[in-house]
Order: C-alpha cells, then sequence, then structure tokens
C-alpha cells in the first residue's frame, strides 16, 4: 500500500527535490504540493494525504501556524494527516514550537535523503522522527520541571515498568532496542507505549520524550 504525501515548501527547487527522492520510493507517492502554508492547509483538506511534509517558513501562513490549524480541525479530512517539519532552520524555539503544534517529526534538510524517507514512514507508523542534530539540545531545552507538577508528582502516574520504558523513550531509543534492554516482547512495549499515551496524555513518542524531559523524570 503505497504511502501518499503532499510537500509544503514555498521553494519550487525544493519541492522538486523532495519530490524525486520520494517517488524513487516504491511505497510512497507524492500527490500533491504547497507553495505556502494556506494552500497546504488546504491541499491537506482536500487531498487527505497519510503525510503532510512542511517548510516553516512560508509566505502567508508559516509552517507553525499551518500544523496548529490542521491540528485543532474537528474531523476525519485532517485526523489520519501525520505532519513532518522540514527546515533549514533547527532553532529549538522552531523545533519546540513544531511539536508543541502537533507536528510527528523535525527533520532539517541537510540531513539527507535517508533520514527524509525514514520521517514519512515513522510518521505513518504513529512514530516520530527529530532529526539527530537537534535531539539531545531539544531535550536539554526542555529539561526544566513544570511548577505544576514536580517529578514525583509526574512519576506516580506511570507504573514502575512504563517509567523504565518513557525514560527509553526520552532518550531516543525505538521500540526494539527497548524491548532488547527491558526483555520484553516488541507488542509488550507497543503495550506499554499505547497506555503511557492514554495516561499523559500525550499524541506520539516525541511527546512523550518531551513530558519526560518537561517534569524531569529524566535528566
Amino acid at each position: 500500500m503505497s504511502v501518499s504525501v503532499v510537500i509544503a515548501d514555498d521553494q519550487e527547487m525544493v519541492r522538486m527535490g523532495f519530490r524525486l527522492i520520494l517517488e524513487g520510493q516504491d511505497d510512497i507517492s507524492v500527490i500533491g504540493e504547497a507553495s505556502d502554508g494556506a494552500e497546504a492547509v488546504e491541499a491537506v483538506h482536500r487531498l487527505r494525504p497519510d503525510v503532510c511534509l512542511m517548510d516553516i517558513r512560508m509566505p502567508k501562513l508559516d509552517g507553525l501556524e499551518a500544523t496548529r490549524r490542521l491540528r485543532q480541525a474537528q474531523g476525519a479530512a485532517t485526523d489520519g494527516t501525520k505532519i513532518v517539519i522540514v527546515t533549514t532552520f533547527d532553532m529549538d524555539e522552531y523545533v519546540y514550537g513544531a511539536l508543541r503544534a502537533g507536528a510527528s517529526g523535525f527533520v532539517v534538510k541537510n540531513s539527507g535523503p535517508r533520514l527524509l524517507i525514514e520521517a514519512v514512514h515513522a510518521a505513518v507508523k504513529g512514530d516520530s522522527l527529530i532529526s539527530p542534530s537537534v535531539t539531545v539540545r531539544l531535550l536539554e531545552h526542555l529539561s526544566k520541571p513544570s511548577r505544576a507538577e514536580t517529578a514525583a508528582a509526574a512519576a506516580r502516574r506511570l507504573t514502575p515498568q512504563e517509567l523504565k520504558v518513557v525514560s527509553r523513550v526520552a532518550r531516543g531509543h525505538t521500540n526494539n532496542e527497548i524491548a532488547a534492554q527491558l526483555t520484553l516482547s516488541l507488542s509488550t512495549v507497543k503495550s506499554h507505549l499505547s497506555r503511557i499515551q492514554d495516561k499523559l496524555p500525550a499524541r506520539n513518542r516525541v511527546e512523550i520524550a518531551a513530558w519526560a524531559w518537561e517534569h524531569g523524570v529524566v535528566r
């Protein structure tokens, strides 16, 4: 089954490059493009792609606001579309803003074709991918315990085993790595993650990681 993608970027050459990379894969199909944020919102509503690759700095509506509007929209038209931010700028406020707006990943454009393809596949599977160049810095930026909830209080929301899973998610480990480290089956790890998302609540593993660092559960 082919993964459908919409590319939103104000530079035509970038859109062409992404299209060539993605359509070189047997299981990915680019079904639309947008040159600004307003067009991106309209294209996602109209085409209902599996994934939208969203630039940040675009005219009319920037990528963060476009992402926010798509995530806040009610109904099935946009709920099924995962949004991956793909930008030249890996500034902390952009990464943090993108994740808080509801993006499922953040990839810096110079990360290379392989990471772009992996980000699309990860988003479709319900996982999230952040370029390694920004992951550690982002998590350090988030590592200030919330005033509303101390680390101890936050930790009590989860079982000891769930906390072990969360700490590994927060440090960037994959489900397979977590399963091996905790001597669990892959299905058990996925079950833990599902329960964790419900308890926090969090929409994806990136938000789980952000919660862990924000509340001082990991440092």
